[in-house]
């Protein structure tokens, strides 16, 4: 009975303050019938995996108005969506969002409804197959994020550090999870967690689980979840080349399909970790630029030494490929390209760069 007077007393908090979210069908909308769209579900899922949702909205709006559902994008060119990917990171998600749709629409353009089902879709995985069983098809299942997990730790004040305390977290999500509205109570949970009970400062003043919550009533609820520490980043050292033809093409290469930045493309080099790249990639003059690229993934820092060289017309390169300036929009390029551009675009005189795009 606890657990429903809980699950019913978060839906109604939710009912008042849903966060209004570009993919979200929100409890006014379901309560005329508007039912959600799970290619809009779907696609927002993945692209929230280690994102956050500021930086997911305007990828979201661009997707979804180039390619509005999934049979769309399933025959979009892979070129063009992992550009239109680019500077949201962890690549992976750009290839597997392509197969996934490829494989859904080759199997009539839906969605299975279920958890196991889904699962077995390239990049889906235990979460995200449960937010799109729930939020997309009400399924009772638990959904549990980052802020799920503080919410848990907390209401629970369970002492055990993450990650060994997911299963005892998992555990009370799933218990409180109702046969009723699952989906919104799935949403309401996480929104709870983003917007109330917040890692630094929960204002526990105005959230609607205060009184059971066990933290509070101990005064530690800043103090969870705990957390064993990560060790430091190791730091890699790399180096890109930045060549500009007589003409204005630039000299770019594409990445692996697998590993870092796969099946992107960028500046020939190694990107730490790598083979290091022992010449520069095609015949030229090439110059140290003096300045480093400095970036962070998930699993180290990167720092990459550019070098920067005007090449001739008939420069045949030895690695990569010349892309016409007409053709060429940095904005395509990943985060840590466009860092290393922003640095070597400054090299070129006034009359080089007239009709170079800086976007």
């Amino acid at each position: 009975m606890r657990d429903k007077a809980l699950s019913k007393n978060l839906l109604e908090w939710y009912d008042t303050h849903a966060r209004i979210l570009p993919w979200r069908v929100g409890p006014k909308e379901q309560a005329t019938g508007v039912r959600p769209d799970p290619y809009a579900v779907w696609l927002s899922e993945v692209m929230l995996q280690q994102t956050t949702v500021a930086a997911v909205k305007d990828y979201f709006h661009r997707f979804t108005m180039r390619w509005p559902d999934i049979r769309a994008l399933a025959a979009a060119d892979d070129d063009e969506v992992m550009a239109q990917w680019a500077g949201l990171g962890y690549y992976a998600r750009a290839r597997n969002l392509l197969k996934c749709a490829r494989t859904v629409a080759a199997s009539g353009g839906r969605f299975p409804d279920t958890r196991a089902a889904l699962q077995e879709l390239p990049g889906i995985g235990p979460y995200t197959s449960a937010a799109i069983a729930a939020i997309a098809f009400d399924r009772a299942e638990p959904v549990v994020d980052g802020n799920v997990e503080r919410v848990m730790a907390r209401l629970f004040a369970i002492e055990t550090p993450l990650p060994k305390a997911k299963p005892e977290l998992t555990a009370h999500a799933a218990a409180l999870t109702p046969g009723h509205r699952p989906g919104d109570y799935a949403q309401a949970v996480m929104d709870l967690g983003a917007t109330v009970c917040t890692p630094k400062s929960p204002a526990c003043g105005i959230c609607p689980w205060r009184g059971p919550c066990a933290a509070r009533a101990r005064g530690a609820q800043t103090d969870l979840p705990r957390k064993i520490r990560k060790p430091p980043k190791p730091t890699r050292h790399g180096i890109v080349y930045i060549g500009r033809r007589m003409d204005g093409a630039w000299l770019l290469e594409r990445r692996p399909a697998s590993g870092l930045l796969g099946g992107m493309l960028g500046w020939p080099g190694s990107m730490g970790g790598e083979t290091p790249a022992s010449a520069p990639p095609a015949p030229g003059p090439w110059r140290p630029l003096g300045a480093e690229v400095r970036h962070t993934f998930t699993h180290f820092h990167l720092r990459l030494e550019v070098q920067v060289a005007s090449l001739s017309q008939n420069t045949t390169p030895e690695r990569g490929f010349f892309l016409d300036r007409q053709a060429f929009a940095p904005g395509t390029l990943p985060t840590v390209m466009r860092k290393a551009f922003g640095l070597a675009a400054t090299c070129w005189t006034v009359e080089e760069t007239r009709d170079l795009p800086l976007k």
